[in-house]
């Protein structure tokens, strides 16, 4: 069936796998956290279930990254999903027989993200090829990747916080799973990888390396660790994605449940800040080329944290919480598309798909501490002082590429001068 799409309409169906199966990963995040207060779980048990969730995005990001290279883009996305949907459906199943007990909960929590990213690098991996074959260029198609992204939380995040307050956090999950579901449906019948025309054929070709797994892994970190740009992009992303999943899957599941009204609220709020973020990310594909990227970053990066942490920190209401959350996911929408365009220019083709998951992981690797010591730190301080905290720190270090350096590496790259033949009077002369 994919073989019928026009090159365009298989950019559009991987697009469309994106915010399935992201909206899944959503509502996931959203209904989790409520179905451990439903037991009775403290702040410190919300923010456990974080760090179980998130550990094994930053396991599965090095170790899933050469597997999929192996196993092939198509059917990595497929089983990511699958697996996802099927955890997630385990939960409310056991719960409503024979049980649910809070170390069934993690472990289950922990399996349904651990193929999350090497399936989003497979995503990542096939994109370049299907926007090339559709005539799109590389920062428009990484903008439209990234909003779709963000679309799914603008989709999925009211729709998590409804359905828990409708039908409760289990029949939320139940629901979720669907999504997977759906997503794993929409690549096995529309997703094939761009193949030269030539030789168009609607199977996928799988890439074996001689070097082996491990070698292939190896080989992804040392190119990690010895580009001068990934090594600083890994550290300052790593730090602000601990400060966002302290955000978000911890403080603000708790100010919600505090001071918003629940579970519905905090919908609300995830889905203005995706919604927003998915404009921003729509619109900036179209400009991406007319601006300088660095300077783009820096600002962007800055609003994209400050006020979302603000209005929480000084204990606002709803309406001012939902206008901080647009401003600063309008300004997020436009981190990801710089970000994407640089890695796709500055790694090699036949590396994508494990050092996607190798970069993935470093700048994943703080989430889980995030979530955990933010239950501690709310526990202990208050929810808002926590949030005061996290946005002091994440202003000051968002600032961070305006000190030069190698961050200069993220502007792209100057067009080399054809060189012209020489004049052959002057030559001889």
């Amino acid at each position: 069936m994919a073989a019928r799409l026009s090159p365009r309409g298989r950019l559009r169906a991987l697009l469309a796998v994106q915010v399935a199966s992201r909206i899944g990963n959503v509502v996931t995040t959203v209904s989790v956290p409520f179905v451990v207060l439903a037991r009775g779980g403290s702040a410190t048990d919300v923010g456990i279930t974080a760090f179980m969730a998130t550990v094994p995005i930053v396991l599965g990001g090095p170790f899933g990254g050469a597997l999929v290279e192996r196993i092939g883009f198509v059917r990595s996305s497929i089983g990511s999903d699958l697996i996802s949907g099927v955890t997630l459906l385990a939960m409310p199943v056991l719960a409503w027989t024979v049980g649910l007990p809070f170390w069934a909960l993690l472990a289950l929590v922990f399996v349904s993200g651990l193929f999350d990213m090497p399936g989003e690098s497979a995503r990542r991996v096939l994109l370049p090829g299907l926007a090339t074959d559709a005539g799109v260029s590389l920062e428009r198609a990484v903008g439209h990747f990234e909003a779709s992204a963000r679309l799914s939380v603008l989709v999925g995040a009211p729709v998590g916080g409804v359905l828990v307050a409708v039908l409760g956090p289990m029949p939320a999950l139940a629901c979720t799973a669907l999504a997977f579901g759906g997503a794993a449906l929409l690549t096995a019948l529309f997703v094939r990888p761009a193949v030269p025309s030539a030789h168009t054929s609607d199977t996928e070709p799988v890439v074996v390396s001689e070097a082996g797994y491990w070698r292939d892994i190896a080989e992804g970190f040392r190119f990690c660790v010895r580009d001068p740009f990934f090594r600083l992009i890994i550290a300052l992303v790593l730090v602000t994605n601990l400060l966002d999943a302290a955000r978000s899957t911890t403080l603000l599941p708790l100010y919600a449940d505090e001071r918003l009204g629940g579970a519905q609220s905090l919908g609300f709020v995830t889905g203005t800040f995706g919604g927003a973020a998915f404009l921003g990310s729509l619109v900036f594909g179209y400009v991406a080329h007319r601006v300088p990227r660095r300077i783009t970053f820096v600002v962007c990066f800055v609003l994209a944290g400050g006020p979302s942490l603000v209005a929480p920190a000084l204990g606002l209401a709803l309406p001012w919480v939902l206008g901080a959350a647009a401003v600063s996911g309008l300004a997020a929408g436009a981190l990801n598309p710089i970000l994407g365009a640089v890695e796709l220019e500055r790694i090699p083709e036949h590396m994508r798909a494990r050092v996607f998951g190798l970069l993935g992981a470093g700048s994943w690797a703080g989430i889980p501490l995030g979530g955990l010591l933010a239950g501690v730190a709310a526990d202990g301080l208050g929810v808002s002082a926590t949030f005061g905290i996290v946005a002091a720190v994440y202003t000051v270090v968002t600032l961070a590429p305006l000190l030069g350096g190698s961050w200069r590496l993220m502007e792209r790259p100057t067009p080399t001068p054809t060189p012209t033949p020489a004049d052959p009077a002057r030559a001889s002369a």
